[in-house]
């Protein structure tokens, strides 16, 4: 067998990178959160939000440490069926929200296959904005969406503008 550079490279890189990791996933939690097993330390100083009910992780910078997660619900119009309908939704809140000083939430809504079929032939009304939500990602068994418009009365907005840009949704489950 011929050994390649870039076979020298990728050994050097997982010697390096290999401990790194294993130290990441190491020690006690920071939060409530990491100490119910929903959040693991990435090495890139983000922390991330694991959900193993629906199949996803989402990352959060580090100033989210200590965050608590809401669970919620979607609701509404299915026009072809001529009723409402809803499904789960994940609300991840900033660590510094209280109801004296609310901050932007990130409202993850969570579609069945189905359902999301259904909002993108335009049968769901959410609304009378008639904007409808934005597909962030999806697994094998739901998509992940959020509402393109945010409280502009609270402080956090453009925060979590920034988180969504850099894709912090990660599916658990291949597709």
């Amino acid at each position: 067998m011929k050994i390649t550079l870039g076979m020298i490279a990728l050994a050097l890189a997982w010697m390096v990178l290999a401990p790194a990791s294993a130290r990441g996933q190491q020690g006690s939690p920071s939060s409530p959160a990491q100490a119910a097993g929903n959040v693991a330390s990435e090495p890139a100083d983000d922390i991330v939000y694991k959900d193993t009910k629906y199949g996803f992780t989402f990352s959060l910078p580090k100033s989210w440490t200590g965050y608590a997660v809401v669970v919620d619900k979607w609701e509404g119009e299915n026009r072809e069926k001529g009723a409402p309908e809803g499904g789960p939704m994940i609300r991840i809140r900033h660590p510094g929200w209280t109801k004296e000083n609310r901050r932007q939430d990130i409202a993850l809504m969570i579609f069945s296959l189905a359902q999301w079929e259904a909002v993108e032939q335009g049968s769901f009304v959410f609304g009378a904005s008639g904007v409808g939500p934005s597909e962030i990602g999806r697994n094998r068994k739901y998509v992940f969406a959020i509402l393109p418009r945010f409280n502009p009365e609270v402080a956090g907005v453009r925060e979590v503008e920034l988180i969504l840009q850099h894709g912090p949704l990660h599916p658990i489950w291949s597709k």
